[in-house]
């Protein structure tokens, strides 16, 4: 069972933000001890995922949450935001598959960075992403 630690909501509405909810993202991660290298790819999916509902939303929410389960904690990343949603979500998570210029990894690039990720969009009503990077995963 996953037990949450700690929460953490910030809202999205400029490019303004990105750095600061960048820099609490590595703030989470560095207080339950994860490594630099598992931070750098935590921080790189919500790069591109922040980006991404700027760029396709105007904008939303992160919620950051420490998360454990059984001995084992992680940072769980929930990105909401109520933009046109995604029409088609087998295609957008294609290795290729792009309707703007990110970062370049695109939906499939940004689940391989991370433990679990989850996408549920409805269109005309918005999406929400959650991804979950274990501190040892």
């Amino acid at each position: 069972m996953l037990t949450t630690l700690s929460r953490d909501r910030l809202t999205i509405t400029r490019e303004q933000d990105v750095v600061p909810c960048r820099n609490r993202v590595k703030e989470a991660a560095v207080r339950i001890g994860m490594g630099i290298v598992n931070q750098t790819k935590l921080i790189t999916a919500a790069s591109e995922l922040i980006r991404n509902m700027l760029r396709y939303a105007g904008g939303g929410e992160l919620l950051i949450e420490v998360v454990c389960k059984g001995r084992e904690s992680g940072i769980r990343l929930t990105f909401t935001d109520q933009g046109p949603g995604i029409a088609d979500i087998q295609l957008a998570m294609q290795d290729g598959y792009s309707t703007g210029k990110s970062l370049g990894l695109g939906l499939p690039g940004t689940k391989r960075l991370v433990n679990e990720f989850d996408l549920e969009s409805i269109l005309g009503q918005g999406t929400t992403i959650t991804i979950l990077k274990w501190k040892n995963g």
